[in-house]
C-alpha cells in the first residue's frame, strides 16, 4: 500500500486521508503555480521601485551639475582688492603687540640689591633694576654683565610673580653678558625662541620690552637702524659688532631682548647713545647680536 508523506501540503487528487491524521490543504486560486507566480511578481516590483530610484538619483546628479553656475578662479586683482578692503574696514591687531605677547612668558625682572659705602642696603627706591630673558626651560637667564656684576645679592621675579635669588654662572666682560641661574623656577616655565640676524636688515620691525626705570614689563617698537655698529662704553673695551634700533630703551631695560615681528630673540639691549651727561634714550640703542652671545658664552649657536 502506497503511504502518504506526512509532511506533504499537497492533496493528491482521490486520495483520502487516513483516519486520526490531519493534513492542511493549500487553497489554491486557478493554476498550481499561480502563489509562485503572486511571490514573483512581488519581487520584480521590489526590484523596479530599486531600479527606479537609481535611475531618478542619478537624473537629478546630472540636473545639478548641469545647472550649477560654472567656477571662476580669482585674478590677482580681486585678491588684492579684496585684501585692501580688509585692511580699510577691520582693525587688525599690532605686529608689535603679538611679538610683545610671545615673547612675554619669558621676561625676568633682575633685582640687585645695592649697598652704600658703609655696607647698608639703600632704600627700595634706590635698588638697581635690570632686565633679563629666559633662554632654557631649567630657568636659565641671559641678561647684561653690568647689570649684575656689583650687585651682592640677585633677585629675578618671573612673569608669574615668583621671586627666586639668583646666581651668575657665567659672564663675557667684553661682550657685557652675563648667565644667571635661580634657585627656584615656576612650573611650565617657557624659554624665549632665538631667532637669527642671518636676514636682518635695517628698517626691520623690532620690539624691546623690559623694565625702564624699574616700570614694567614695558614695550616698545621701532625699526633696526643699522647692523655691525661699536659703541665704547664709559669703561670697558669698545662694543662690535651690534644692532641699531630706535625702539625706546632706558636704564633698566639693559639685559632684555630686542626680538622681531615673529617674536624671537635677535639680541640683548645693552647700551644707549646719548652724548650729553643724561642718561635718557634720545633715539640710538644697541643690542649684542643673539649670535654673538651664544658663542662669548660658549652655547651652541642658536
Amino acid at each position: 500500500m502506497k503511504r502518504v508523506a506526512l509532511y506533504s501540503r499537497r492533496v493528491i487528487p482521490g486520495a483520502k486521508a487516513p483516519e486520526g491524521l490531519s493534513v492542511a490543504v493549500e487553497s489554491v486560486s486557478g493554476t498550481p503555480d499561480a502563489g509562485a507566480r503572486a511571490v514573483w511578481s512581488k519581487h520584480y516590483e521590489k526590484l523596479g521601485l530599486v531600479v527606479l530610484g537609481v535611475v531618478l538619483g542619478l537624473s537629478l546628479l546630472l540636473a545639478r551639475d548641469y545647472f550649477q553656475a560654472p567656477r571662476t578662479e580669482l585674478t590677482q586683482e580681486q585678491i588684492d582688492a579684496a585684501v585692501l578692503h580688509t585692511l580699510a574696514t577691520k582693525d587688525l591687531p599690532a605686529r608689535a603687540a603679538r611679538a610683545a605677547a610671545l615673547i612675554g612668558p619669558s621676561i625676568v625682572r633682575i633685582r640687585n640689591d645695592v649697598l652704600d659705602a658703609k655696607g647698608t642696603q639703600v632704600g627700595d627706591d634706590e635698588l638697581g633694576v635690570g632686565t633679563g630673558v629666559v633662554i632654557k626651560e631649567d630657568g636659565t637667564i641671559l641678561t647684561n654683565l653690568h647689570v649684575v656684576a656689583t650687585a651682592p645679592r640677585l633677585f629675578v621675579t618671573f612673569a608669574d610673580g615668583l621671586e627666586s635669588p639668583a646666581v651668575i654662572v657665567s659672564a663675557q666682560r667684553d661682550k657685557d653678558l652675563a648667565v644667571l641661574k635661580p634657585l627656584n623656577i615656576p612650573d611650565d616655565l617657557q624659554p624665549a625662541t632665538m631667532g637669527s640676524n642671518q636676514n636682518s636688515s635695517p628698517g626691520d620691525e623690532v620690539v624691546v620690552v623690559g623694565f625702564p626705570f624699574g616700570m614694567g614689563p614695558s614695550v616698545s617698537a621701532g625699526v633696526i637702524s643699522g647692523l655691525n655698529r661699536t659703541f665704547k662704553p664709559a669703561e670697558g673695551a669698545p662694543l662690535t659688532g651690534l644692532i641699531q634700533f630706535d625702539a625706546a630703551a632706558n636704564p633698566g631695560n639693559s639685559g632684555g631682548p630686542l626680538v622681531n615681528m615673529a617674536g624671537e630673540v635677535l639680541g640683548i639691549v645693552t647700551a644707549i647713545l646719548n652724548p650729553t651727561s643724561v642718561r635718557t634714550f634720545i633715539g640710538i640703542g644697541f643690542a649684542i647680536t643673539i649670535e654673538s652671545a651664544g658663542t662669548a658664552l660658549g652655547m651652541p649657536p642658536f
